[in-house]
């Protein structure tokens, strides 16, 4: 494993000791949280001794996306090639051999204000990490007070920091309550999403999701977990408006996500899923999903770039 002092990142152009990695306290990102960025995982497959980024150029994609629409003016000679080959490099130049998260984040880099659209820093920063509640089979959730963000206000479909905000005020509130994480109702009162991870539950042999246009994230994970349920399970999957009580009699219920990728929910306002037991269907999908991330499924090689 690469010790912590000698990370090196990928920033503004050059791989440099992370520690050397400096920003005004005035510009115009650490006044106003205007960045947009992108969580990419990397898995490690030991058997060939080859370390796989998944699903890279939709994350990249989704990354210019992002950039778009909060009006970022970027410099032509950055492009999605231009962005992949600094970010194989400074892995490289770690020499990870373990599974990772690379955070590739655009900011505004001079002082300026909340309206300006340019001048544009990228760092690209990779480091080991593992399954998150890698201690608990699954976890308890609440349904959150606070509203997830909509179209109304901050558009979900941004993947900025300024709207992780919004994810903190609902896992702030369901720690302090005693629950591992929370869910989301949207302004239409339906599920929305959890903080920072799409949500899909089981009924009548149906697995069932939020649309896209429910204020959550155009997930590249659900995404992925919508094809292999389809085409590798045969599952039938809808993609409707989830009421609230539904959490309570449903069959199983997980999260996914970049960071969380599979993560079994277990309870929802104390009522139990499963007899708080993870499903057969969550556990399949699971299985299913670290086989394709570590090139063990050649039928999704598609989904794969090699570090």
């Amino acid at each position: 494993m690469n010790n912590t002092n000698n990370r090196l990142i990928w920033f503004k152009g050059d791989i440099i000791p992370y520690k050397e990695a400096k920003i005004n306290i005035m510009n115009t990102s650490a006044q106003y949280g205007i960045n947009v960025f992108e969580g990419i995982r990397c898995y490690n497959n030991e058997e060939e001794n080859s370390l796989y980024a998944f699903r890279l150029n939709d994350h990249i994609n989704r990354l210019f996306q992002s950039s778009k629409l909060i009006k970022f003016q970027i410099d032509n000679k950055i492009s999605k090639e231009y962005i992949i080959y600094n970010l194989r490099n400074v892995i490289k130049a770690n020499k990870y051999n373990e599974d990772l998260y690379v955070k590739i984040c655009m900011f505004l880099d001079e002082e300026g204000s909340w309206s300006s659209l340019s001048p544009i820093g990228i760092v690209i920063y990779p480091y080991p990490k593992g399954r998150v509640y890698s201690d608990k089979t699954g976890i308890n959730c609440c349904i959150s007070s606070w509203e997830r963000i909509s179209e109304f206000d901050i558009p979900p479909r941004i993947k900025a920091g300024a709207n992780y905000i919004n994810s903190r005020f609902a896992l702030l509130e369901a720690t302090m309550n005693g629950y591992d994480s929370s869910i989301f109702l949207n302004r239409d009162g339906k599920v929305a999403e959890g903080p920072g991870a799409c949500l899909f539950c089981l009924r009548n042999h149906k697995l069932i999701t939020p649309p896209i246009t429910a204020s959550i994230l155009e997930s590249i994970t659900r995404d992925t977990l919508i094809k292999i349920a389809k085409y590798e399970l045969d599952i039938e999957v809808e993609e409707r408006e989830i009421d609230r009580t539904e959490l309570y009699i449903a069959d199983e219920i997980f999260f996914v996500g970049t960071s969380v990728e599979i993560l079994p929910i277990l309870s929802v306002d104390q009522y139990l899923v499963n007899n708080g037991e993870v499903g057969s269907i969550t556990k399949a999908l699971k299985e299913l999903y670290f086989e394709i991330v570590r090139g063990i499924k050649p039928k999704y090689n598609d989904w794969l770039i090699k570090i």
